[in-house]
């Protein structure tokens, strides 16, 4: 207990060195963020929040943890995906070079972990479904759809951040209550590299005026290392929780994803193109402050995990979980389809 106590400050206060020291070079070199018509903020903001992170969570796990195959292929993959995002944030890539690179990381990710996503539980109460060698791409797939998940949730101060201790919480109790990891603590050491760039984007007392942005290479290495947990947690001989359990704790990110995708197809555009059509400008139409969009989101994400993690104790059969997830998805998606009739109807209320 002592030692992961003093792990996980230690990751804390690796991140917060490493956001002081990085900060003033990405000045230098230009790696900041201007704002445009779809970014409103005020001034050239860094975008170290990804790269400081990565960097905590890189040093803190080759000091206080035994290496193993697994770990070190999640910590090149994470690296590449850091990499990717900071020329990203620097140079703005096609979105076939971040796909192509993005599946590469899977493909290495899968072969260093000897682990893909396969058995997809009992679904409809017929037997486990194994999707055998389709499993490969099926798992590519969901790499590539967590990474821009929360890539594309990133619309806020603090949501992407905020998002992902929600889940990585939930992934950190599953993983107790199983009892069976022994990277139990490495879900905290990612939210406490986390809490860092937090308090200095979000403002809080003592870190105004130093404001930073987690940029692509934030965004992408968490959606990484959220789908690299779960991937473990649900598959092999030893698992924590069920892939159902999975949709309801990166349920935000997720359905947000793909209700906004098919919004854009619909529209006949391209669904990687950006908008302001998420669940955090819904919230901001109605009249609510960035700040409290943010609490709303993060409370609906909890309960959303809430549900997976009791649904997942109580062993709550899977096609019962997947059903209600699919009825709450399909009731997400009509909002965000309807986002501005839902918005002025919400305004009638709120006034």
């Amino acid at each position: 207990m002592f030692t992961e106590t003093l792990t996980v400050f230690f990751a804390f206060l690796a991140s917060y060195i490493a956001i002081i020291t990085i900060k003033p070079l990405a000045i230098k070199v230009g790696l900041v963020d201007e704002p445009c018509s779809r970014k409103k903020h005020i001034g050239s903001i860094p975008l170290i929040g990804g790269v400081s992170i990565f960097a905590s969570v890189l040093i803190s796990v080759l000091i206080f943890f035994p290496l193993d195959k697994p770990l070190v292929s999640y910590l090149v993959c994470a690296g590449a995906i850091v990499m990717l995002g900071v020329i990203d944030d620097y140079r703005q890539l096609g979105v076939k070079i971040r796909l192509c690179i993005q599946t590469l990381v899977a493909l290495v990710m899968m072969w260093g972990s000897d682990i893909y996503i396969h058995n997809l539980g009992d679904l409809f109460a017929t037997g486990d479904i194994d999707l055998a060698w389709i499993g490969i791409p099926f798992t590519i797939i969901s790499v590539i759809a967590a990474i821009n998940a929360f890539n594309m949730i990133d619309g806020i101060d603090g949501l992407a951040g905020s998002l992902s201790i929600s889940t990585l919480v939930s992934v950190f109790l599953l993983m107790l209550f199983s009892g069976s990891f022994s990277i139990t603590s490495l879900p905290l050491i990612i939210i406490a590299t986390i809490v860092p760039y937090l308090a200095f984007n979000l403002g809080v007392k003592g870190h105004r005026n130093k404001k930073i942005f987690m940029g692509d290479a934030g965004s992408m290495f968490i959606g990484l290392s959220v789908v690299w947990f779960l991937m473990v947690c649900t598959q092999g001989e030893s698992i924590a929780f069920r892939p159902v359990t999975a949709l309801w704790i990166i349920a935000i990110p997720l359905m947000d994803m793909m209700a906004i995708i098919i919004r854009r197809l619909r529209k006949g555009q391209s669904p990687f193109m950006a908008d302001r059509d998420h669940l955090h400008h819904v919230f901001m139409r109605i009249g609510f402050s960035p700040r409290r969009a943010l609490s709303v989101i993060i409370m609906f994400s909890m309960v959303m995990s809430g549900i997976g993690i009791l649904g997942e104790l109580l062993l709550i059969p899977d096609i019962i979980m997947l059903s209600f997830f699919v009825l709450v998805f399909i009731a997400y998606s009509a909002c965000i389809q309807h986002c501005w009739r839902v918005a002025r109807f919400l305004r009638r209320y709120k006034k």
